[in-house]
């Protein structure tokens, strides 16, 4: 499981272009689903992100969560995360998880912030997406579990 999170100042995803979430301060969160991808890892990874103390406080130093600014949070499902890129110069897609493994684990993931008080919207699974990211900082970190 791989996520990569930014702290953003605006975020939104649109399908077809119908907005399914905004949101104006928080987090937006790429997530990759791996084969070998459990419900205890979401659930890890989850409250891991719910408590990561990513933002500022009053003094400019990053010591509050996403929880304590009451922020929110956005999940996009990207298999392309799970990408192998060591042979040859087309991706290869083989450590990304089929979506009937992929999409109840993105769901599962989401059912957890949200059970942590962070609100939390998404994407659609395998749609294609505008991510519109307003990165803040940049603050951007990478989990790999």
């Amino acid at each position: 499981m791989r996520a990569v999170v930014q702290r953003v100042s605006k975020g939104q995803v649109k399908v077809a272009g119908a907005s399914l979430a905004s949101i104006s301060n928080g987090l937006v969160i790429l997530l990759g689903i791996g084969p070998d991808d459990t419900r205890e890892k979401a659930e890890f990874m989850a409250k891991k992100i719910a408590y990561l103390r990513i933002f500022d406080d009053g003094e400019g130093k990053m010591n509050l969560s996403v929880r304590d600014v009451e922020g929110e949070a956005i999940v996009v499902s990207q298999f392309t995360l799970m990408a192998d890129t060591n042979k040859g110069n087309r991706p290869s897609f083989i450590k990304a998880a089929p979506p009937e493994t992929a999409s109840p684990l993105v769901d599962y993931f989401i059912e957890q912030l949200q059970s942590h008080g962070v609100p939390t919207g998404s994407g659609e699974f395998g749609a294609h997406m505008l991510v519109e990211i307003h990165n803040d900082g940049p603050v951007t970190i990478l989990f790999d579990i």
